[in-house]
Parts: structure tokens; sequence; C-alpha cells
């Protein structure tokens, strides 16, 4: 890390660390405060047996305090004492907080993990298929080590890529994790940071990165004792809906910068973690010469040490300088999701297009723009938001997109916390799944959309009293923007969040695995398929084309020259007679013919069966179905073939 932390031989340039001689420094930011000790104790007992450690104040007018000690060793609790008074305060940087953001830190010694991922080199853009994790509910234990034993499992499967929701510790005993106040300390509800560790190490043997959510926008609002140390952390010049913005722009901002470059350092560093996922990016205000999300990416990738990282951005107005390279004025991430594509396939599997997803009809032509051209609103005007929407992606590959069918926050956005998947006919999803998954953009599963788990996600949040009632009202009125949801019968129907067996219910049920096991071979085949096939795994959107064949089909031609070219056709609507079929997409190479590669209906995805499809004068397309084929050398007049297994 860059600054004046340097001269202490540290790692990083704020929190307690330990050196190689057995020294613990500690290092502070609180330019409010005058005078700073570090409390140290042995079983968390601030009344217990302690000794103090007065810390210097660096420089004139730096802010920073600093100093040694010997003699501790990791598991021992430490707070500030601030200006003499009587509570002990967390470390803005613990590294875990044992009893929760209310309580003393836990001195951390990372080098006593022993990894055996050495030969780990990272995670490259190509081929990934990310998994959207959120670890208490995961599993019905709720904690690393439970999670880290379906590993394998998910590696069968196709996964590629674990991306945990955000971990920074939180009060209570659930939630989301995007309220977090502790963002150097992975949360006690889930295990020792250890733990943590462990699960990242059993990923990497089992051929899977891991990313995790962080938060840079915000704060949570409730138990943060940051600005017991600084009142620069939060800015009064940007609105922000979740609570005060940060100040990285603003008079005092140096520290703050450093203290989220140094997050995103100790997480890539501490844990071997192969990217981050930065959440609502578009809420990370900051007008200086260089944008603060552009300084993290870059402090991330400096403490990869030569491993290859993955960095993605959620960014609600799409604008592509997330993904536009540092060199040209942007922020150099990997790629950046995709919402337009999450509301038109919802629009056209649930048949709703109200509040946000008013602005998508869920057609066809809708369907290809994404494929081809990443977002679907580049500039034009939003009817729901009342302004223009999105930017220019045009020259970004494919694998930048992140694309979606589920979510955490679009599943829990139904109300109810209902799957998308149980408001479409199975024969529908099982086309638009296909679509999907074979298209040439990054695709991110949802925890259990893989086995068509019946778990809702809804929203959950461990609060009492006012502040308890204060969330479920917020949520409620957020949610009221569906009409549906606005009614009072449905008002009266939503969970309470803070309410635990609202948590419970979101917890998966592995035995659906064999319950559901249709719709999981699918999904395992159409994996292997988008990893096998050589047009497939190219992921290559500048050669594909595609045109509606109807108002409910379309057909996909990936060009390939080499391998033979794939035509993929999906309808969502009844069987489709195309007589006549002036589509150039739909004739074969010169001396070739089509056969069937892959079909949606196939029996044990429990399906109809793929029937041949008449491509000699009339093609006849089957009904809520997907069907794959392929270039074949010879007569047009060859047979199709139809239960040919993935490659």
């Amino acid at each position: 890390m860059r600054g004046e932390a340097n001269q202490f031989g540290r790692r990083l340039p704020i929190g307690a660390e330990f050196f190689p001689d057995g020294t613990v420094h500690f290092r502070v930011w609180a330019p409010r405060r005058s005078r700073v000790e570090v409390i140290v104790s042995g079983n968390g007992d601030a009344s217990a047996k302690s000794h103090s450690i007065e810390l210097a104040p660096e420089g004139s007018g730096s802010g920073y305090y600093s100093g040694s000690a010997t003699g501790l060793s990791a598991g021992l609790a430490y707070g500030f004492r601030l200006d003499g008074g009587r509570r002990l305060f967390p470390d803005p940087a613990s590294r875990f907080q044992p009893e929760g953001p209310r309580g003393l830190s836990q001195l951390v010694d990372p080098r006593s993990f022993r990894w055996s991922d050495a030969q780990w080199q990272g995670v490259s853009p190509l081929g990934q298929v990310i998994y959207e994790m959120h670890i208490g509910t995961f599993t019905h234990g709720g904690t690393w080590q439970a999670a880290a034993r379906e590993l394998p499992e998910l590696a069968r499967v196709g996964i590629t890529l674990i991306e945990i929701m955000p971990v920074a510790d939180f009060p209570g005993e659930f939630g989301w994790g995007y309220d977090g106040v502790n963002l150097f300390a992975p949360s006690r509800l889930y295990g020792q940071p250890d733990d943590f560790r462990g699960f990242v190490d059993e990923a990497h043997a089992r051929g899977l990165g891991v990313i995790l959510d962080v938060v840079y926008n915000h704060f949570g609002n409730f138990e943060n004792s940051i600005p017991e140390f600084s009142t620069n952390f939060n800015s009064t010049r940007y609105d922000n809906e979740w609570g005060g913005a940060i100040n990285f722009d603003g008079e005092g901002s140096a520290g703050v910068r450093e203290f989220f470059c140094a997050n995103a350092h100790y997480w890539i560093e501490e844990y071997h973690l192969d990217g981050l996922r930065f959440d609502a990016t578009q809420a990370v205000h900051d007008s200086s010469p260089t944008h603060i999300l552009t300084d993290v990416v870059r402090s991330a990738r400096s403490a990869a040490a030569g491993r290859v990282l993955f960095l993605v951005a959620e960014n609600e107005t799409q604008d592509v300088c997330t993904i536009r390279p540092a060199e040209n004025g942007g922020h150099g991430m990997d790629a950046v999701w995709n919402d337009d594509f999450h509301h038109s396939t919802r629009v056209r599997l649930s048949g709703h297009n109200e509040a946000y997803y008013s602005d998508y009809l869920g057609s066809p032509a809708e369907l290809l723009a994404a494929l081809k051209w990443g977002f679907l609103y580049q500039g034009q005007h939003s009817p729901w938001q009342k302004k223009p929407r999105g930017t220019p992606s045009r020259g970004f590959p494919g694998p930048a997109f992140v694309t979606f069918l589920q979510n955490h926050d679009q599943v829990a956005n139904s109300g109810f916390g209902q799957r998308v998947d149980s408001e479409a006919s199975p024969g529908c999803w099982r086309a638009m799944t296909t679509l999907w998954l074979l298209a040439p953009q990054t695709p991110m599963f949802f925890q259990g959309q893989e086995f068509a788990s019946s778990a809702p996600f809804i929203f959950f949040a461990d609060n009492s009293g006012e502040q308890a009632e204060q969330v479920a009202r917020g949520r409620a009125k957020f949610l009221s923007q569906f009409p549906s949801l606005a009614t009072p019968g449905a008002q009266e129907r939503l969970a309470s969040p803070h309410e635990r067996s609202t948590f419970e219910r979101c917890k998966l049920n592995f035995s659906e695995r064999q319950s559901h096991r249709e719709i999981y071979a699918m999904h395992i085949d159409l994996l292997c398929l988008r990893r096998d096939d050589p047009v497939f795994n190219r992921q290559r959107a500048d050669l594909l084309d595609g045109s509606p064949l109807s108002p409910d089909a379309l057909v996909v031609r990936f060009f390939s020259g080499d391998f033979g070219d794939r035509l993929l056709l999906v309808n969502f609507g009844r069987d489709l007679i195309l007589a006549p079929a002036p589509q150039p997409l739909l004739a074969p190479p010169s001396e070739c013919h089509w056969e069937i590669l892959w079909g949606s209906e196939r029996a044990e995805y429990r399906g109809r069966g793929v029937v041949p499809i008449e491509t000699e004068g009339i093609w006849r397309v089957p009904g809520e179905a997907a069907v794959v084929l392929r270039a074949a050398p010879g007569s047009t007049t060859s047979p199709t073939r139809d239960e040919v297994r993935p490659l």
C-alpha cells in the first residue's frame, strides 16, 4: 500500500498487524481525536485486567495514530479508548468482531492459516459460470464449513465461480449483509476468519474461484462506530437512498479513500479471493480527477500478486465506464451486471411488466438485442425513469456482461420471494434457460436455481423495536411501486423482515436435487454443452446474428466456419409453421444440412420428447421449446437426429 504506512513496514495502512518478530503494530485514522489508546483484554471484558498502549500521533494534522506492543497473541480482545473516555470502540479496520459490531475487536494473525493453493492462477473473464450465494441461507447450517461441503457438487454441475453476498459484519443474527459496519471483519455469524479462508482454499482445490460482494456506497445505519473516529466519512454533497453517501472527494477524504483501497487490498491478499463484486456503483459518488473505483480496482489488482482477478460492477444506470480500461477514463473492471436482460426475460416468462418492468416487452427482438449488444437501453429515454438510461456498449465483448434469470434483489422484489420459474410454464422456462446458458454473455445462477429450489428469497434483517418497524415500512413502501403489491391484501401478506422465520424460510433444501432431478439434469447438460462445444465456448457475440420468427419465437445463428455453425431455435408460443421461410439465417452452410444437437424437451427433463425438426420446405418449430441444430456435412436430405448427448 502507498503512503505513510510504508515507513512501518506494514502490509495495510490501518488495523492491528502482526509483524514477523511477534510485535503487533496498531494504526488508526482518528482525526477528530486528540488522544488514542489501545486497551487489550484477555477475555473480551473491558472491566477485566488489561493493559493500555498509548498511540502516538503521526505528523501534523494527519489524523493517524500508531504504536507497537509485544507479548500479544492472536485471539486477544482489544478496543480503542478515545480522548480518555470510558467506552471502548472496535477497530475501524478490525479483522474480526466475535461479539458483533458493539463488542471488542479480536487480534487475528492471517499468517497462521496454511494455504494449499499455491498453484492457483486466478480467474479470467472467459468461460465463467457464476453462482451467487448467501452463506447464511445456502445451507441449513449457515456456516462457511457447511457451505464448503457443497463445493464438490457445484463444481460437478459446471459452476466455475462463487459470488458471495456481503459478509462484512453487521448487527443482529441474520441479514442480507448490505448494511455492514465493520468492513474488514467477516461476520461472526458464519464462523471464524480461518473458516472463510478454508472455504476459499477448498474452492480452489475444486477448481472454483471465489469473489466477494463489497459495499462501498454507504455504511449500515445501526451500530456504526466509525464516526467516533472521524466525521469525514460521510458526504452531504450527494443523495443516497440507503443512508449517508461516502465522502470520496470532499474535505478530509484522503483518509477515507485509503480506508476503502485498503479494504479491497485486504480481501484479495488475506483471503486469496479471486475478485470483488462492487454493489450499486452508481451510488459511489466522486468528482476527483481519479475516481475512487479506479483506485480501488488498482489496489485490488496489486494485491493479487500475479493472480488473475475478475472484478464485477453492479450499476443500475448501466454505465460502461465501469468496464472501460483505466487508461481510457474508465474504472478497469472486467464485467458489469446486465439488468436489461433480466427484466426482458422476466416479462416474457411472467407476462407482467409493471413498475420498472414497464420499460420492457419481453419480445424476441429485445432478447436478440441483449445477446448481440449487451444493454438494451444505451441512452434512449426510459418512460419509467423519465430520463435517458444506459450507455453505448458497442465494442465490449460478450463475457463483459453478466446475465441472470434470478438474483437476490429480483427474487425478493417479487414481494413474496418466489422464483421466476414458478411463474412460467415448464416448457418456456426450459427454453429461456437454454437461450440464457448458450448465449455469449457470462451467466450467473442464484443459489438453488440449478435444481429449481422451492425456497423463497425474501428481504430479512434482524432488527428490533422501532428499527424493525421502520425497516418493514420502508420495504413495504418500496414494493408498493408494483400495483399488484400495493393492494391492502398484498401488503398484509408481506413477510416481516425482522422475524427469524422469514430468514429460515429462505434456506435451501438439497433433497430437491433429487426430487427436482429433471431440471437439475437439464442445467448440468446445458453447462456441459456450453463448456465443451467449440462454438458456444468461444463466447463471441460478434459472431452471431438472430431474427424474430414470430411474436413468440426467434432464431440465433452462431457462425463458426471451422466447427460448423450452430442454430438455436427458441419458441415461447404455440407450435410454429414457417411456410414460406424467407429467413437466410435458417439456411445451412453450403453442402451441409442441419441436425439436432440438443433439445429442451427431452423426456429426461420431463419434456414431451424432442421431435425431428422439419427443415425441408416447411419449417416446423415446436412450441414452448428450444432446439439446438448444428451444421453437418452432406446432403440436405440427411436425416435429423433426436437424442444426441452434449459434446
